[in-house]
């Protein structure tokens, strides 16, 4: 099995979550993270944008989306590109 690499943006719940915080808790959660980024989305919001290399197995890209979503603060992940390494 090979791995893929899942670019991923995460909203936070509001402008006042410490995006900083957040991207600490991402890191600790997913360990292999990369290039994490803030991108402006409108009205003090910004999103944290960032690569996860996962297995290519059925059910990883779930999971990570699934853990992301548990984290406090995180209103919602969602996967825009997944691609081969």
């Amino acid at each position: 099995m090979g791995s893929v690499a899942v670019i991923m943006r995460v909203m936070p719940e509001s402008p006042e979550v410490d995006l900083e915080q957040l991207k600490a808790t991402l890191k600790e959660k997913l360990p292999g993270i990369q290039d994490v980024t803030e991108e402006p989305i409108g009205f003090g919001l910004k999103s944290i944008k960032f690569i996860a290399v996962v297995n290519d197995a059925g059910g990883e890209t779930d999971m990570l989306e699934k853990t992301l979503g548990a984290i406090p603060g995180v209103e919602r992940a969602e996967i825009l590109e997944v691609t081969l390494t």
